[in-house]
């Protein structure tokens, strides 16, 4: 992807400054305005690099566009050893990457399994810790040797980070690599949405949050690590464009400062993708104009996380 893709976005609403190594940033007193203006932040994150092609294409595009501010990576996925180089070209300081860890769909050592009965297991207790540690070490080493840096973050692939076992595992793995750096982690907690909604698109959220966010804030804050404030983008990858866009009102009026919203676009329909649909639905919203003057109406800054973080916890 050259660099033409970012100058066609620049100035589109609701747009960070494009990505870019030759120092077209915006300057600190410029930042510093910005920060009065905006009452809240948000950073948007992409699941699912590596996946196929048009998930890699999206997730880069959003980036160099400013509307996306990390990315996750699946290390066991058909396309990540394709893409991966790709990701040299991003600004960590605009777009954070970060491991998606998968267990059940691409996983490097274990043998692909269905959700259901894994968190049958995880919540009985009965998941192979041995084994659990040699996967999550194995895709640390993948994104390692990769992209040669430690993951800024690191969440779960269907939200496999924060179930029983898994998150105890990943979280001893994350402290001995990187102590005095940790990344931060995704918390799944649900956010307040005042407009109505189908009792299926509450209780999915309601569903997530359940299988273990509370027990995994306790343990990453007892253990010094930082996670997002709530998790929005969470819907049932039915409908089309417009009921895409009008997810995305509700997400950016119930935003709090910290706030992650996850999203999974794709730039065209994989046949082997049962969301493919409405990965194209999410890309086509969130690249444009109107996701854009949305992010503006609702004095919402677009920041990495890890930008956030870094200015809660110096407080």
């Amino acid at each position: 992807m050259d660099s033409s893709s970012s100058g066609a976005y620049q100035h589109e609403p609701g747009n960070a400054p494009p990505q870019s190594g030759g120092g077209t940033g915006v300057n600190k007193g410029t930042r510093a305005h910005e920060a009065v203006e905006h009452s809240r932040s948000l950073c948007i994150a992409v699941d699912d690099f590596g996946l196929h092609a048009g998930v890699c294409e999206a997730a880069l595009l959003l980036a160099w566009q400013g509307r996306t501010q990390a990315i996750g990576c699946m290390v066991g996925a058909p396309a990540w050893g394709q893409w991966a180089p790709e990701l040299e070209e991003i600004d960590p300081r605009q777009t954070e990457i970060g491991l998606h860890l998968d267990l059940t769909q691409h996983p490097l050592l274990l043998q692909p399994q269905q959700l259901g009965p894994l968190i049958l297991r995880s919540w009985l207790r009965t998941l192979d810790r041995t084994s659990i540690r040699s996967e999550i070490r194995a895709q640390l080493d993948a994104f390692e040797q990769q992209t040669g840096r430690p993951p800024a973050y690191v969440d779960g692939h269907q939200h496999v980070h924060q179930f029983p076992v898994v998150r105890g595992e990943l979280l001893t793995e994350l402290q001995r690599r990187y102590a005095g750096n940790l990344p931060w982690l995704r918390n799944t907690a649900r956010a307040h949405i005042n407009t109505p909604m189908p009792w299926r698109q509450a209780f999915k959220p309601w569903t997530i949050e359940a299988l273990g966010s509370a027990a995994l804030t306790r343990q990453a804050q007892a253990q010094g690590f930082r996670q997002n404030a709530h998790l929005l983008g969470v819907h049932d990858f039915r409908g089309n464009e417009d009921s895409y866009l009008n997810w995305t009102r509700r997400w950016l009026g119930a935003c709090h400062s910290g706030d992650l919203l996850m999203c999974h676009p794709s730039l065209g329909i994989h046949p082997h993708d049962p969301l493919a649909p409405a990965r194209l639905h999410e890309y086509q919203v969130l690249s444009g104009s109107a996701f854009g003057e949305l992010v503006q109406e609702e004095a919402i800054r677009l920041e990495p996380l890890g930008q956030t973080l870094a200015q809660r916890f110096s407080i």
